[in-house]
């Protein structure tokens, strides 16, 4: 896998803002109450797909997830539910073979994307996307749901903070798009903070806590305590709009899950610091 450049600059933009890591919900996706989150306003959804829906490196659904995953797609509705991942979709997957296998499984369909999450090309690709459906969606219309802090957690809340933005310093803007392939003028005039902010802010970003196979344990450990201590140091800035009451998305599931992976355990412990 090559290097993914705008994960790696991630952390000399956390210096100026680091509650970019922060989740606004982490919980497993068998437990996420799609219904709810259609009451609250939002119509539509951004999915991670290695190790957040599918095994990494195959493109079938993982069986765990049937149920949740049909409830998904029911209640946001067709094209409304995106695949947006850093393998399938990406110059990486030559003549889109895997987007197309992705998509036929998964019965969604996958971003093409030139720049890995979370980059603000990637970003400003999602938004066309979305804004092409036949019933445009806005940012603060989608939740982003995936398995990385530093793609998926980063890239929902640099859609948030692009949209809040009033900051033409150049430090930042530099920080902000520097090194990411196939910038555009778009992505400046976010960073500039000229893009309409009158608005709600952006989507919801959720950690899934479900993680099907050992991969990257340390970085995810790593990024998990990351989150924990910018969690405890920081308070949010007057300019950044917080989520209240995100434990009316959850529900109990009838029956038992599975136990519990490495990952949810080592975040409980983190929660519970």
């Amino acid at each position: 896998m090559p290097l993914n450049i705008p994960g790696i600059l991630v952390p000399f933009q956390l210096m100026i803002y680091p509650r970019l890591v922060i989740p606004h919900l982490s919980e497993d996706i068998r437990h996420l109450d799609f219904k709810a989150l259609r009451k609250a306003g939002y119509r539509g959804a951004i999915f991670d797909k290695d190790n957040c829906l599918t095994i990494p490196h195959q493109d079938q659904l993982v069986p765990e997830l049937q149920d949740a995953w049909k409830e998904c797609l029911e209640t946001f509705g067709e094209g409304n539910v995106l695949i947006v991942s850093n393998s399938a979709g990406t110059y990486l997957d030559a003549g889109g073979i895997q987007a197309e296998s992705v998509s036929h499984h998964l019965n969604a369909p996958v971003l093409p994307h030139k720049s890995f999450k979370p980059a603000y090309s990637c970003i400003s690709s999602v938004r066309t996307y979305f804004s092409s459906l036949k019933t445009p969606l806005k940012d603060e219309e989608l939740i982003v749901v995936g398995d990385r802090v530093f793609t998926d957690v980063i890239m929902a809340n640099r859609m948030r903070k692009s949209r809040i933005s009033k900051s033409n310093n150049p430090l930042q803007m530099s920080l902000s798009c520097a090194f990411e392939k196939s910038g555009t003028v778009a992505t400046e005039k976010e960073s500039a903070g000229l893009v309409d902010t009158s608005k709600a802010n952006g989507p919801l970003a959720i950690l899934t806590t479900g993680v099907w196979k050992r991969e990257s344990m340390l970085m995810r450990y790593l990024e998990l305590n990351l989150v924990n201590a910018v969690r405890k140091w920081s308070k949010p800035k007057s300019d950044e709009p917080l989520d209240s009451d995100t434990a009316r998305f959850v529900r109990e599931l009838p029956e038992p899950l599975p136990p519990k992976s490495w990952f949810a355990k080592t975040l409980d412990r983190l929660k519970r610091t």
